[in-house]
């Protein structure tokens, strides 16, 4: 990603002032000209690692398809990851899958975003517990 910023640095100082281009498309662009990784959503719970990979064969070699599961109780979140070999076989993949039905359900597929490091939040939604009082 440090490498898209640079790009997106250098792209916005060498982009003549008269001819405007939205920044943030070039950026997407650029992004998804690299990647081989795609997110799946929308997908039925009937669908696991196995239907996953099957349904995205044959677009290339799938290195790996995963469907999230919940952790608590072992069942499908709905969306999951598949990786290519190739960033042509996601291409692809992504051109001919996108609102295409998979068991009953219309998919989502986009590129996926790199999951930011460092330390995650603890879950719950409820805010910030420093503003709430101790019991």
């Amino acid at each position: 990603m440090a490498f898209c910023s640079k790009v997106g640095n250098l792209l916005r100082q060498s982009a003549p002032q008269s001819r405007q281009v939205p920044v943030a498309s070039m950026l997407n662009y650029i992004r998804s000209m690299s990647s081989s990784k795609l997110f799946i959503g929308g997908l039925s719970y009937g669908v696991d690692d196995q239907s996953l990979r099957d349904a995205f064969a044959s677009f290339g070699d799938v290195v790996e398809a995963r469907v999230i599961t919940d952790r608590d109780t072992g069942r499908s979140r709905g969306f999951g990851f598949v990786n290519f070999s190739t960033d042509e076989s996601a291409s692809s993949a992504l051109s001919a899958m996108d609102g295409q039905d998979l068991n009953g359900r219309n998919i989502r597929v986009s590129y996926a975003n790199d999951r930011p490091s460092g330390p995650r939040s603890p879950g719950g939604g409820y805010g910030d517990d420093s503003r709430r009082g101790g019991w």
